[in-house]
């Protein structure tokens, strides 16, 4: 099995909680949070059927995280608690999709005014109504350590011997989670089962953007991820990577969509304890799924088995306690836990219902 294989849960808790009391000046909190979470595993929005209550409404698509309908003239996402890595879903965190969402309406407001978003409203916690784009193939990731775990993972790949990476030049002699020279943009392809790192000629050559969108796009991505990186560092933390996504309205103009900086889609490092442990061949201490990649990873291929472990609760608990202390510590706000006087679903139905009829 390995001695990666071998860790116990015990191992892994303890670590955890070492790591915890880095993460916050006040442990009852995280207590209080990490109880909560354990009391709505069993509620956990996994997934929706919004076409089925609201009429008018056509379910689009089904994610890795969000289901997304068609209404006349948006599109209506919501986001779920799912989680996945390894393009599957792994497991059901609870108040996840309301962590992403919130702190994603945090961003698209914090950043409209260097690039227009989609959104037109969030009428639910877990909800955002949007104007129709049209999507670009392409998500653009962006990054700023030679970090990860996946098979797509910069240190995968440069490990492996890659010099050159989705148009970019990579130089020898660089070491897991080091601090690129520069901020580098990887795009993949958006597939359904995999998505597949291509460089900017392949892009235009197969015509999934002319070259003015994707100048114009990836201009956009980086400005964003350097943004992105000073509001975190002013926080505490180290924005390491992120992926975004655009599209077209029918004006022309090109939007971001979907999330922005969200620990779904973005890798956080705690930023005071960095350079000691990197320096000390430490793994930074990470506020994002991170850890519970490696724990499926410990124990199973995710990538090829075909049914995979359960996730334990201690680590999907925790998990949830990490995603609110991301979204606290950028916000500078108090997550509301959710009430549990109306079932999640039909709280979602009433909300977006009232909101369709109003726009």
């Amino acid at each position: 099995m390995g001695d990666a294989r071998a860790r116990t849960l015990y191992q892994y808790s303890i670590a955890l909680s070492t790591r915890a009391t880095h993460l916050t000046s006040n442990p009852s909190h995280r207590e209080d949070l990490i109880a909560a979470a354990r009391m709505a595993l069993s509620s956990c929005l996994s997934e929706t059927h919004l076409d089925l209550t609201i009429p008018g409404l056509k379910a689009k698509a089904r994610g890795k995280v969000r289901d997304i309908y068609e209404g006349r003239d948006h599109f209506v996402l919501v986001t779920t608690d799912r989680m996945s890595a390894f393009d599957r879903v792994l497991a059901s965190v609870p108040f996840k999709g309301q962590v992403l969402n919130e702190t994603s309406i945090w961003w698209f407001n914090e950043t409209c005014h260097m690039v227009p978003n989609a959104v037109v409203c969030a009428p639910d916690k877990n909800v955002i109504i949007a104007k129709k784009c049209s999507v670009f193939p392409v998500e653009f990731v962006v990054r700023g350590f030679v970090t990860g775990s996946t098979e797509t993972s910069l240190w995968t790949v440069y490990n492996n011997g890659v010099r050159y990476y989705c148009g970019n030049p990579l130089p020898n002699g660089m070491v897991k989670n080091q601090r690129l020279p520069t901020n580098i943009l990887t795009p993949t392809t958006k597939a359904a089962d995999h998505d597949a790192p291509i460089s900017p000629e392949e892009i235009v050559k197969l015509g999934l953007m002319t070259k003015e969108e994707y100048d114009e796009v990836s201009s956009k991505a980086l400005s964003l991820f350097a943004y992105g990186q000073q509001v975190a560092f002013n926080h505490g933390l180290l924005l390491v990577d992120t992926k975004y996504e655009f599209g077209k309205y029918n004006d022309g103009t090109i939007m971001l969509i979907d999330e922005v900086h969200t620990p779904d889609s973005s890798r956080y490092w705690i930023a005071n304890s960095y350079e000691e442990r990197f320096s000390a061949g430490l793994e930074p201490e990470n506020v994002d799924k991170e850890f519970l990649r490696l724990w499926f990873k410990d124990h199973c291929n995710p990538y090829d088995d075909e049914v995979l472990p359960s996730a334990p609760e201690e680590l999907v608990c925790e998990l949830a306690w990490r995603y609110i202390f991301l979204f606290e510590t950028i916000t500078n706000s108090k997550f509301e836990v959710p009430g549990q006087e109306v079932p999640i679903h039909d709280r979602i139905s009433r909300n977006v219902s009232k909101a369709l009829a109003n726009l």
